[in-house]
């Protein structure tokens, strides 16, 4: 054993001894990062650089190890290469293209990873030289736009979107990132919708390309003219925005089809009989095994949509046939590395799916619906940072299409009818609603049943206070148009009564430990108000007469619950304090709900006990009601149909800030070159030579 161990160091000695070989374009880059010019020894050194394939790890590595300082003194050298590599864009070689291109990616991530710190102005300084940065871009930005917008490899085109993705995401707040000045001035939006447009490309590049545009809408969006965000507002062709729609939908539809995959694996073998015969003692442990990583970069881009572009609103119902995924087989690519789920693109298959033909017997679906389900699954758990934010981005697009006219229209549109499957919280209170008993409704009846289900299952100790102002207000504003156009909804109000009364009682039940944290009179006073758009106006959209009188028999019967608030209110606004005014708020908002509770209560009670009962019906109790109408007075309140509009800026700033930034790491971290490996391109290149 000895001889053997000494054999190997020996071995070892011997091997150590020899210096490993470097492969040439490791030595020609080392040329580069000398302080002599390169080229002086060899004219053709920039050719033949380009024909070698990249050292990606090398390269960075080594950019990555100098300074600023270091780097200034091998400035010429860097600005030559990057030159260099722009003019190889240009070359018909297609391999010097493919090696130029990754070496780009290289340069931006390699200077910038040492030089966090510096200014963009001396990241541009060290990259291409500040005087001569304006014309290098503008090259650059030509060439990714030639190579985008041409009949080029598919491959090629996947390359230069990574590229930009590489160059918009070098730092972690994108509007910190000068160099993007150049792409705002050298825009490729045109390159952007061509892609979107035309289907084979929206197929291959789609994802990236949605990516990609959602990032530069928010470069500096408060401080300058964002050209793209101008330009993103104003487009109007269908084909170009029903691609964009078509991408957010196939992507999101993926993350509900992993998250259905992973509920149907919980639901089945030994876990699930367990947690049955224990009665469900661990359906808390089951959701945490249901995570989804979300994917906040798309639904960035479907807000962006949403918000700036009226014309979008009419893709968000384009009806199509609701496809199983699960069914559709997905080729795995074996050179793509390994991403948290969510956060992938779609599949190539999956992107075709909707040119199927139209099956009368199939359900439709259309990217509202997806976005729906989407929402559900996200909304559930909270208490993650990353779903917090998509939770609150889901809630300010329902609040953005809730507010629209044409949105409006088709949400209530009795001829446009679906069923819509939401993903419900498992709670140990209540059963899993079967799928199939879902009735086909126009789609706000789906909108309402979404924040319906946030209200009943998120009132817990760490309260999302601002996800249920904005759930309170998205009700709020389809009400308010329901009462205008006195559409007539026929949907299940009951729910939603229980549902307010129920959080009204937990904000009484937890005001000590609430306040410390929250105005919960805000909220409150929104809750109040919404009873008293029924109130007030019920008679001009709520179904039939007898659902009104089902909304006095709720208040009525959850008296004690608007008493007690009431009380509470009473006591918080005759005392000096910081809560005086917004509790003196509630305390007026109340007036209605106690005179229909003070004017029917009596009344009750003299019925009972005329007839010698001692608990009413709730039949007996609606006649109480109907018959005792006449007899009550109201107070006309004012202003109660009307609500502040969506507005991004001011309040939503910060907001969006933080968010973009968490894009943009997540982005950086998933767009490696390795994406599209090097030796899969070189090979499909060196056949095309």
């Amino acid at each position: 054993m000895a001889q053997v161990e000494k054999k190997a160091g020996l071995l070892r000695r011997s091997s150590a001894s020899k210096k490993p070989l470097k492969e040439k374009v490791v030595l020609m880059y080392d040329e580069i990062f000398a302080k002599d010019d390169p080229a002086k020894n060899n004219p053709r050194f920039w050719e033949e650089l380009f024909l070698m394939k990249v050292n990606l790890e090398y390269l960075e590595g080594k950019l990555e190890s100098l300074d600023g300082d270091e780097v200034m003194k091998i400035k010429d050298n860097i600005n030559s290469l990057f030159q260099h590599c722009i003019q190889a864009l240009s070359e018909e070689h297609q391999i010097k293209v493919v090696n130029a291109l990754q070496t780009l990616c290289a340069l931006f991530r390699g200077v910038h990873q040492k030089n966090k710190s510096t200014s963009g102005f001396d990241i541009i300084n060290m990259l291409m030289g500040f005087d001569k940065a304006e014309l290098r871009m503008k090259d650059l930005m030509e060439s990714l736009d030639n190579l985008l917008c041409g009949e080029g490899s598919e491959s090629l085109k996947s390359l230069c979107l990574k590229l930009l993705l590489c160059l918009v995401t070098v730092t972690d707040n994108i509007s910190q990132n000068t160099i993007l000045e150049y792409v705002m001035i050298n825009s490729i939006f045109e390159a952007i919708l061509q892609i979107l447009s035309l289907t084979p490309s929206r197929v291959q590049h789609g994802y990236d390309t949605v990516v990609l545009l959602a990032l530069l809408v928010n470069y500096r969006k408060y401080e300058s003219v964002n050209p793209y965000i101008v330009k993103l507002s104003i487009v109007d062709d269908e084909t170009t925005l029903d691609g964009m729609g078509m991408v957010i939908s196939q992507a999101l539809t993926e993350y509900n089809r992993q998250y259905k995959d992973k509920e149907e694996e919980n639901q089945g073998g030994f876990f699930s009989a367990f947690t049955n015969m224990v009665g469900s003692m661990f359906i808390a442990d089951a959701e945490e095994k249901l995570s989804v990583q979300t994917n906040e970069a798309i639904l960035l881009a479907l807000y962006e949509a949403v918000h700036l572009n009226r014309n979008f609103i009419t893709v968000l119902a384009q009806s199509h046939p609701e496809i199983d995924i699960a069914s559709t087989p997905t080729t795995p690519v074996p050179t793509t590395p390994t991403t948290p789920l969510g956060t992938t693109p779609p599949s190539l298959d999956m992107m075709n799916s909707p040119e199927l033909p139209l099956d009368p017997n199939l359900q439709t679906s259309n990217l509202l619906i997806t976005f729906l389900k989407y929402s559900s699954i996200v909304m559930q758990d909270t208490k993650d940072e990353h779903r917090l934010n998509s939770a609150r981005l889901c809630l300010i697009i329902l609040t953005c299409i809730a507010e629209d006219q044409y949105a409006n229209a088709f949400l209530h549109d009795d001829n446009m009818n679906f069923r819509v499957n939401l993903h419900r919280m498992p709670m140990r209170h209540r059963k899993k609603a079967a799928d199939k008993n879902i009735p086909s409704r126009p789609l706000v009846c789906a909108v309402l049943d979404l924040m319906v289900e946030f209200i009943v299952t998120h009132m817990m100790k760490e309260f999302p206070m601002d996800l249920y102002m904005r759930c309170v207000q998205v009700i709020h504003k389809l009400i308010c148009y329901q009462k205008k156009c006195r559409i007539r909804l026929h949907y299940t109000w009951r729910e939603l009564w229980a549902a307010l009364i129920n959080l009204l009682k937990f904000l009484l039940s937890n005001e000590t430990t609430l306040l410390a944290k929250h105005n919960i009179f805000q909220l409150a006073l929104m809750v109040v108000n919404l009873f008293n758009m029924f109130i007030t106006y019920g008679d001009t959209f709520l179904p039939t007469p007898s659902s009104y009188d089902e909304l006095y028999y709720e208040i009525v019967r959850m008296h004690q619950v608007f008493d007690n608030l009431y009380c509470m209110v009473l006591r918080v606004s005759t005392n000096a304090g910081q809560w005086k005014e917004p509790a003196s708020k509630v305390t007026h908002a109340l007036v209605n709900v106690r005179a229909i509770i003070n004017h029917f209560n009596p009344k009750i009670e003299s019925y009972a006990a005329v007839n010698h009962i001692s608990q009413l019906s709730e039949d007996q109790v609606l006649e109480v009601v109907r018959s005792n109408y006449d007899t009550l007075t109201l107070k006309l309140q004012d202003g109660l149909d009307q609500y502040e509009r969506y507005s991004e800026q001011p309040k939503e700033a910060a907001f969006f800030k933080e968010l973009v930034r968490s894009i943009s790491v997540n982005v950086r971290k998933n767009v490696s070159l390795n994406t599209l490996s090097q030796d899969v391109l070189l090979k499909e290149f060196s056949s095309i030579s």
